[in-house]
């Protein structure tokens, strides 16, 4: 009896430790396969960041309760001036995904750009895709003008139109999230949790719509496969925090 019981406890604490064990290899695997995110910024430093075509960070860009900040009159689209976009020209990604979280004015208007190459003859959006960011509750009203829906937040900027089903649209002054996914293979806009929609880059789809929309007569448009990280000027006050990325 004795040696059953010796025998049993022997059993019990070999399925612990075994237990255990597994445990904790699944703790460490979930820790080793974690995203390994680069801040572009964190909310204390514009280090890396400098105006396109430029040398340093234009002024209006600043810090200001640890949100990048766009200071800037907030002028009509009739009134449109821009030339102040910003690239983060540390580095250049291919594949990634990008996550930040931003908010903008009533009747504002900017977007995120990426794989954006330098050119002194082309503006940037005619050569870098954009993930639009507007206010789409009041921007209509503000300019007395009609949007398309691929001009409307979250759209590939007249490419591809979000799922009006999966659309979460906040007012302007609230804070969203956005996420990019990009490979070749595929790319997603989310915007405040949702998936808008998935497209293949440089499929005949992708060159049936740059043919046939406002990119047709804009050859560099979406042809860079490898670039820097942009945000856009487009006359209105903007706000930007935690801004990471990691390479896909």
């Amino acid at each position: 009896m004795k040696k059953l019981l010796l025998l049993t406890a022997l059993a019990v604490f070999a399925f612990s430790c075994s237990n255990n064990s597994k445990s904790t290899n699944e703790t460490a695997t979930a820790t080793e396969t974690e995203p390994d995110w680069i801040y572009l910024f964190d909310g204390t430093s514009t280090d890396g960041w400098r105006a396109y075509n430029g040398d340093a960070l234009p002024p209006q860009w600043t810090i200001v309760d640890g949100a990048l900040t766009f200071d800037t009159e907030k002028r009509l689209e009739a009134d449109w001036q821009g030339g102040k976009d910003i690239i983060y020209a540390a580095e250049e990604f291919d594949n990634f995904e990008l996550y930040l979280e931003w908010k903008i004015p009533e009747g504002g208007n900017s977007g995120i750009m990426y794989h954006i190459k330098e050119n002194q003859e082309v503006s940037l959006p005619e050569i870098a895709p954009e993930y639009q960011l507007l206010d789409d509750l009041k921007w209509e009203e503000i300019n007395n003008a009609k949007l398309e829906d691929w001009q409307k937040t979250g759209a590939d900027y007249a490419m591809h139109v979000p799922d009006p089903a999966q659309k979460i649209v906040k007012p302007a002054g609230e804070w969203n999230t956005s996420r990019i996914v990009f490979t070749p293979e595929r790319a997603e806009h989310w915007l405040n949790g949702k998936k808008l929609f998935t497209f293949v880059p440089w499929s005949d789809d992708w060159y049936e719509r740059k043919a046939a929309g406002k990119w047709k007569d804009a050859p560099l448009y979406g042809s860079f496969k490898k670039g820097y990280i942009g945000l856009q000027d487009h006359d209105s006050p903007l706000w930007f925090k935690n801004i990471k990325i990691r390479k896909l």
